[in-house]
């Protein structure tokens, strides 16, 4: 089976290098400045119209659905290269309702869809435990889950195409909410004279313990704000969210609260900070920085 991979950002870049370590035989977009790096370790480089044409299953991880739409549906897209029979994975964040438009016209070219976005970042993609959230038909499901399994640790089905992506929303709803919580904690543990490395090593064997805790409480302290996952994605999952929200009638004053503060992260040179770096909005409320 030969692999095609079109997005070689944050994310694809180990994913690639994991499906390589898996012994896929796998192409990588050479209009993508890291083609040589994933060259050097065994993949071949192509245009996107080769990569159409040569392979049998196409991945994304691109960043948003436009970008998805433009690769496969656009003007001498993917697509149009594509075989009948072959597949397409769509790994990146995007709206679920772009996934069932995309979906239905690949059914058209007789190309099957999956749309399983990933949970984890960078840490994750390295090491090859994201979590997949997949939609799309049991049997082709099946069939490619190996595949996924190459760079996951957890490759779960969670209905027909757009339900992945429905499931990533709902993940990105909670670890927004949930980086905020922690910020506000960690900030009430600082202002009230406890040390926050004291409280985050006293609460995370508890309830409130998490695995966005024990990620992103450490950057708070320390005021490391190298992205893992940029604020400016947070953003653009999380207007999915509220879209998606807005469309079938589900309340989500949470999601709103957490995106105004993203927002003002980012219109203050915060969108390419780690979204850990919500802590500074809150330093910027209070005048102290957590942990320091």
């Amino acid at each position: 089976m030969k692999i095609g991979l079109i997005g070689l950002g944050i994310m694809g870049r180990p994913m690639a290098k994991n499906l390589l370590k898996a012994g896929y035989d796998l192409t990588v977009s050479s209009a993508n400045r890291a083609a040589p790096e994933l060259a050097a370790a065994g993949a071949k480089a192509a245009p996107n119209a080769e990569i159409g044409e040569t392979c049998d299953l196409v991945l994304t991880m691109l960043p948003n659905s436009p970008q998805v739409k433009a690769v496969m549906l656009g003007e001498d897209g993917v697509a149009a290269h594509m075989k009948p029979g072959s597949v397409f994975i769509d790994m990146s964040s995007i709206n679920p309702v772009a996934s069932k438009e995309i979906a239905a016209e690949l059914s058209k070219r007789g190309i099957k869809m999956l749309d399983a976005p990933v949970s984890g970042g960078e840490p994750k993609a390295i090491d090859g435990t994201l979590s997949f959230m997949v939609g799309g038909k049991q049997e082709v499901f099946d069939q490619y889950k190996p595949v996924l399994e190459a760079m996951g640790s957890s490759v779960v089905r969670c209905g027909d195409v757009g339900a992945g992506n429905t499931t990533k929303l709902a993940n990105q709803i909670i670890v927004a909410c949930n980086i905020q919580a922690l910020a506000e904690a960690l900030t009430l543990a600082q202002k009230a004279g406890v040390d926050p490395e004291l409280v985050f090593q006293a609460i995370r064997g508890g309830l409130a313990g998490s695995t966005v805790m024990n990620a992103k409480a450490p950057m708070m302290i320390e005021g490391n704000d190298k992205p893992g996952f940029k604020i400016d994605l947070h953003i653009k999952d999380l207007n999915n969210a509220l879209d998606c929200a807005h469309t079938v009638g589900a309340p989500v004053p949470m999601t709103a609260q957490v995106q105004e503060i993203l927002q003002w992260m980012h219109n203050h040179e915060g969108g390419q900070k780690d979204h850990s770096a919500i802590a500074q909005y809150y330093e910027y409320l209070t005048g102290i920085q957590i942990g320091r």
